[in-house]
């Protein structure tokens, strides 16, 4: 599997991910927030389906 998440969009991804998940457990938004886990997850694996289905990348050719 190659990666097709760029290092910015990897932090802004756990980040987000990050906050929607704790903003969940907290109460201060619904349950819906723990949509977080996606961009979580797909910022820690480096990969994204939708990016693939896609053909977009935001990976330099460094990073593959």
């Amino acid at each position: 599997m190659s990666k097709n998440v760029g290092i910015l969009d990897r932090l802004l991804r756990v980040c987000a991910g990050l906050l929607l998940i704790v903003l969940a457990a907290k109460g201060l938004i619904g349950f819906w927030g723990y949509i977080g886990v996606v961009p979580l997850l797909t910022g820690v694996v480096g990969n994204c389906p939708a990016y693939t289905l896609f053909g977009v990348s935001t990976c330099s050719h460094n990073e593959r």
